[in-house]
């Protein structure tokens, strides 16, 4: 019995039978209930829980029109400043999470605390170099208390003092100035503010202090031009509202906003202020769609009329700026994210943004649909608080360094040019020139087999015959896969509670490794799996010619999955790296009725990966299928980090995601239907016009429309065969059983490779086996895989960094140029 099926309704009592229509087949109005002021309010209704056809239809669903990330980098570009010194780990800082401050210039960086004022050289040391107590700064300048909550640096004419002379707000409203040079205060200004200073700008040679109460003073450089002394430069006084959530300089005007008017409709009020004209009314603005809180906002170099707006649940409005005087207009919103957008910064010709989840991911917002060029794990999983520039750094240290802050405390430096990416994109060019390529081929074997054990393949030809047909689809192939799904009856509640409920291990299968020699095998796994183990081994080596031996190098289960892997005695010892493991997918991820096994090999110095999965399943449960392929393809850790093999992978991976491989072949039960009537299916098949169904193909679509369906980067060989799904068993006829599930191409073999031209498919058929509600089918290709010859590379990526260094002065200037332009420096 197919796992897909619904439960059958129940026959009805003979009570239900002897109900009579009401009128002219009218049900009676629903009863109702008046609610007394106070009493208590009934629990909500729910609706009901979904037929076992549609299990999970929403569990997990991903958002739709996300950027494609199929393609993105996950190497952390992390950025040093320590001469030799290599690795993540640098620097070490800590800030406390709720009331900590941070501000960067070159090598720099200050961390305020609620004690202390530390000052670190990070081209030194992790130890501050200054340890300032908040008493020694607030002597002798009229503060009896110092609680930092804000700083900024404060521009200067003479280069020498630019990034060194820092502005301090306090939850009392004093403004000290610290040379962080020395440590020493240089000025002061006593009760500035009534309430707390919450925000401190910098605007070319102006400065912007903000405090909670809306009171804002703008300090401007004198008629003789000469700079801001804190002390003596009288400010000017400006109200906006009070207690704002959000407030940025942007564009030479001050954007705020704040989140008690985020409306019931989730629609964001932004209010902007031109502090630089005395006495301009405030302008409310609201987006075009609703969004929710303002969590940033930042212009980009290669785009500066348009103002980039971060929104929590995962949004990034549009504000052009180049209409109405610069006053902003919002042109468009633009989803990015499943959780929350809590920072961003335009660095380059990319948007970052820092995520809740610790991601921080960088947009090539130059095309549309925007694409992920970048997204690592910055913070641990836990949110990234804040994304600031560094625009002195780039005098200072010749490097455009990102700074990010997250909740694990920790202060991380990031190279904003993405030097490592663009070193590997030169490199990958050349890579014919300090590589050598040969041709492998690899045959991939997938069926749903309903629970039938191997005895049941006699009778038909067919049946008798698949393997064998299968197995010489290929000449000799390198590599063979088999990837079954459903090996044991997942219908059967004993199986259930014995293996997906309980996990309990059966005495006979714990022999089953010493039988088969094989340590993979799994204890928890039935006598299906021996036999299945069998009789594939047997089928091999009674199919291959006896002079081509092969050895099974894995083999793994998961409830009713089961991965076999099969490859010739003559490529063994290319072979390294070799791991393979299991994912759950049902029920949220806590059973493995659903899910995937998924292998790796790396061969001299490709990476290729293997995943035989079984995914959600019902009619309506695209969404479903869709969160259990990026479940798959996106977890982090889903293999074990490989140190011995850097250069198999690509997108800067280390091989612990499947998508850090060269080369991906995905193959199982992927359960996407077709989204047409049983008959209008069964017509087209019996007058062989199956191209007229692919419109309607579930999965086909989603690759085509869904800009979030992670296998838009993948790749299928045409269907020219029939729907493998659903059949009666043993018969050619699709359901005729009461539920007549219409037919489907459920079972699916797709691939992913970096060059496209290096996998070639060689075929993609099905067969007629019929001891199970699927049709089997194969695949075969032929792939390339590459050895490196290392000390040539080595010489190839000496002269790519030379080219680099000329790029890197390049990028720098036109960042400059722009930063210059936005009176940020």
């Amino acid at each position: 019995m197919h796992s897909d099926s619904e439960i059958s309704p129940s026959t009805s009592t003979p009570n239900t039978a002897e109900r009579k229509a009401l009128g002219s087949s009218r049900l009676p109005p629903p009863p109702t209930r008046t609610i007394a002021l106070g009493e208590k309010l009934p629990p909500p209704r729910r609706p009901p829980s979904p037929s076992s056809d549609e299990e999970s239809a929403d569990e997990g669903a991903t958002a739709p029109d996300l950027p494609d990330s199929s393609r993105s980098s996950r190497r952390p570009p992390h950025l040093s400043f320590r001469t030799g010194y290599v690795g993540p780990s640098e620097p070490k800082i800590t800030v406390p999470a709720h009331h900590g401050h941070v501000v960067v210039s070159g090598t720099t960086i200050v961390v305020s605390t609620h004690h202390h004022v530390k000052i670190y050289d990070v081209a030194q040391s992790d130890v501050p170099v200054f340890l300032l107590e908040k008493r020694e700064i607030a002597h002798g300048h009229g503060i009896k208390e110092l609680r930092v909550t804000s700083m900024e640096y404060r521009p200067c004419g003479e280069p020498a003092d630019r990034g060194n002379l820092l502005w301090i707000g306090t939850k009392d409203g004093h403004l000290v100035e610290l040379d962080v040079r020395t440590g020493c205060v240089t000025a002061a200004k006593p009760a500035a503010h009534i309430h707390p200073i919450v925000r401190i700008f910098r605007y070319g040679r102006s400065m912007v202090t903000l405090d909670d109460g809306g009171k804002t003073l703008l300090f401007a450089p004198g008629e003789d031009g000469a700079d801001i002394q804190l002390a003596f430069t009288p400010p000017r006084v400006a109200r906006i509202t009070e207690k704002q959530d959000f407030a940025q300089m942007v564009g030479g005007k001050l954007w705020t906003a704040t989140r008690a008017e985020l409306h019931g409709a989730r629609l964001q009020t932004l209010r902007v202020f031109d502090l630089f004209v005395p006495g301009a009314p405030g302008r409310a603005l609201v987006p075009l769609e609703a969004v929710g809180a303002i969590t940033g906002a930042t212009m980009l170099p290669s785009n500066p009329g348009v103002v980039y707006v971060g929104h929590e649940a995962g949004s990034v409005s549009l504000w052009t700026l180049d209409e109405d005087g610069g006053w902003p207009r919002c042109i468009e919103v633009v989803r990015v994210s499943i959780s929350d957008v809590l920072c961003v910064e335009g660095v380059n010709n990319r948007l970052w943004a820092g995520g809740r989840n610790g991601m921080i991911s960088a947009y090539d917002v130059s095309v549309k649909p925007w694409v992920v060029t970048n997204c690592w794990m910055a913070h641990l999983k836990l949110p990234v608080n804040e994304l600031a520039v560094d625009h002195y750094g780039i005098e200072k240290t010749g490097r455009l360094c990102v700074v990010s802050v997250g909740r694990d405390e920790q202060v991380k430096l990031w190279d904003g040019l993405l030097a490592s990416d663009w070193v590997d994109t030169e490199l990958m060019k050349r890579e014919s020139s300090f590589s050598t390529f040969r041709d492998l081929s690899v045959l991939i074997i997938s069926w749903n087999a309903d629970s039938a054990r191997p005895d049941a393949l006699t009778g038909d030809p067919a049946n008798i015959n698949f393997l064998q047909d299968a197995l010489t689809s290929v000449e000799c192939p390198d590599i063979i896969t088999f990837g079954f799904q459903e090996v044991v009856d997942l219908e059967s509640r004993k199986m259930v509670a014995k293996n997906v409920l309980l996990g309990r291990k059966d005495k006979q299968d714990a022999s089953i490794a010493q039988i088969t020699g094989l340590s993979g095998l799994s204890e928890k796994v039935t006598s299906a799996y021996r036999k299945w183990y069998e009789y594939l081994v047997l089928a091999v080596r009674l199919t291959m010619p006896a002079q081509v031996p092969y050895t099974v190098i894995h083999t793994e289960s998961l409830v009713g999955l089961f991965t076999c892997v099969f490859v010739k005695n003559t490529e063994r010892m290319s072979i390294k790296d070799n791991v393979i493991t299991s994912m759950k997918r049902g029920m949220g991820g806590r059973y493995g009725n659903k899910g995937g096994i998924i292998t790796r090999l790396v061969i001299e110095d490709s990476s290729i990966c293997f995943i035989n999965c079984h995914l959600a399943a019902g009619q309506h449960a695209t969404r479903a299928r869709n969160a259990d392929i990026a479940a798959m393809l996106e977890e982090r850790s889903l293999l074990p980090e490989s140190e011995n093999e850097p250069l198999a992978y690509v997108g800067g991976g280390d091989g612990q995601m499947a998508l850090d491989h060269e080369i991906v072949f995905l193959n199982g039960d992927m359960n996407y239907r077709i989204d047409q009537r049983r008959d209008n299916i069964v017509a087209a098949v019996r007058a062989n016009e199956i191209e007229s169904l692919l419109a309607h193909d579930q999965l086909l679509k989603e690759i085509k429309y869904n800009r979030s369906c992670r296998l838009r980067g993948f790749s299928e060989g045409p269907l020219t065969f029939p729907p493998t799904y659903k059949y009666d068993r043993n018969s050619n006829e699709y359901d005729s059983s009461e539920k007549a599930r219409p037919p489907a191409w459920c079972d699916r073999v797709l691939w992913r490779t970096r060059v496209p031209n290096r996998v070639q498919q060689l075929h993609y058929r099905r067969y007629e086996a019929s001891v199970s509600d699927h049709r089997p089918i194969s695949a075969g290709f032929k792939f390339t895989v590459k050895s490196i010859r290392h000390e040539v590379r080595q010489k190839a990526k000496a002269e790519v960094q030379i080219m680099w260094a000329t790029e890197q002065e390049q990028r720098l200037s036109t960042a400059r140029d722009f930063y210059v332009e936005q009176a940020l420096i």
